[in-house]
């Protein structure tokens, strides 16, 4: 077995984190747009659930061309870099156009299908048995990226939005580079079996499968929401604390990397259900919480936003190590892409119930309708922390 270079996880950590950097990129600068192209408030759910459809539909023509199975996987993640990149850059050099704006960040979501789980196909081809740990670092490095937009529109309220853009299309590009020049092909990397869209009527028969999906899926339809509307309840508070929005949204969606690391290293005793349990419930009480939020002391309201950003994400890698150890063995692949196509698109219903409950119940109540998720979630989690499964490998 060919020994496995030092730098590997690092690299790939890097090139995760710099490929992801234009998922949000739209929303950290959503408040320039506003202003200079006359968008309504809604646009944040739109254009937030524009790179989630985009994300679905690159999952599935990834899945059903078998890509990262016919090509290398690092030259699919360094293409996809690239392209995410233009999508990205587009947004800053073509004229200016609503339509045009949701069909670049589809554009973006789409190629993120081929950085997001691809790294995860790349790791995998160096790591075995410590893998779970591993996707601990490679799923926060997607929290970081995720989160950078916020701290390049950070740097000063002058900073231009077509820097933000341009600067995270030149970071996803670079990540690509690296990714293609520093990793080889590992050698555990496998071929995976085709996609069988039959497997829907399979997979979820399998009751503990079924049980870590329907976890994940409460997860999912929490996560993505309490992203997209970090600036907005940050927005809310600010009105009389003077905050800086985008570095503390920066700030809150970042810290779901420590829960990341966190609860990989955690789930190497443990196992990842019980720690994905006690995230998930850690989350879910952040949401019941939350009317007591707004109108807290600002020292304490940043100090709890902080906390619900480190357990939202943190149990992400262990519902992905989940799926893994109890989808059927021959339909593995099939069985990942489903959930993993399911949960993405449960976050644009709960997107846009935020987007079109949020001058209604304004921010005080707006994240009581992400409790259901959780509890959901939890419910469906119980099964799997009566058996004695082993950690994630």
């Amino acid at each position: 077995m060919r020994r496995r270079p030092r730098r590997i996880l690092p690299v790939i950590v890097a090139s995760q984190f710099a490929g992801t950097s234009p998922w949000f990129a739209g929303n950290a600068v959503l408040g320039d747009l506003q202003r200079e192209w006359g968008l309504a408030p809604q646009a944040l759910g739109y254009l937030t659930s524009s790179v989630q459809l985009g994300f679905i539909a690159g999952t599935l023509a990834f899945a059903f061309l078998a890509i990262a199975d016919r090509f290398s996987p690092r030259r699919v993640f360094f293409l996809c870099a690239l392209a995410g990149a233009a999508a990205s850059a587009a947004v800053a050099l073509l004229p200016q156009s609503y339509a045009a704006l949701l069909a670049a960040r589809f554009a973006t979501g789409f190629f993120l299908a081929g950085i997001y789980p691809v790294g995860m196909k790349i790791a995998a081809g160096w790591y075995d048995r410590d893998l779970g740990n591993a996707l601990g670092f490679l799923v926060g490095a997607v929290v970081l990226g995720t989160a950078f937009p916020h701290a390049l529109k950070a740097l000063g309220p002058g900073t231009p939005w077509q820097a933000v853009m341009l600067g995270v299309s030149a970071l996803a590009a670079a990540g690509g580079l690296l990714m293609l020049t520093l990793v080889p092909d590992g050698p555990r990397l496998a071929q995976g079996g085709r996609f069988d869209p039959r497997a829907l009527l399979t997979v979820f028969r399998v009751p503990a499968f079924r049980a870590s999906s329907f976890g994940y899926f409460g997860h999912m339809w929490e996560l993505y929401a309490f992203w997209a509307f970090v600036p907005w309840l940050l927005a809310a508070h600010a009105s009389g604390a003077g905050l800086n929005v985008p570095l503390w949204s920066f700030a809150t969606i970042a810290a779901g990397a420590l829960g990341c690391v966190l609860g990989g290293l955690a789930s190497l005793r443990r196992g990842s259900a019980p720690v994905a349990f006690v995230q998930l419930a850690a989350s879910g009480l952040c949401c019941a919480l939350s009317p007591l939020l707004v109108h807290a002391p600002t020292p304490f309201f940043l100090a709890f936003l902080l906390f619900w950003g480190v357990v939202v994400a943190g149990d992400s890698p262990q519902f992905s190590a989940l799926s893994a150890q109890y989808a059927p063995r021959e339909l593995v692949g099939s069985a990942l892409t489903i959930a993993n196509c399911i949960g993405f698109a449960i976050t644009i219903f709960s997107i846009q119930l935020l987007n079109s409950a949020a001058r209604a119940l304004g921010a005080e109540l707006l994240f009581l309708l992400l409790v259901p998720g959780p509890l959901f979630g939890l419910v469906s989690l119980v099964p799997l922390l009566r058996r004695r499964a082993p950690a994630p490998a």
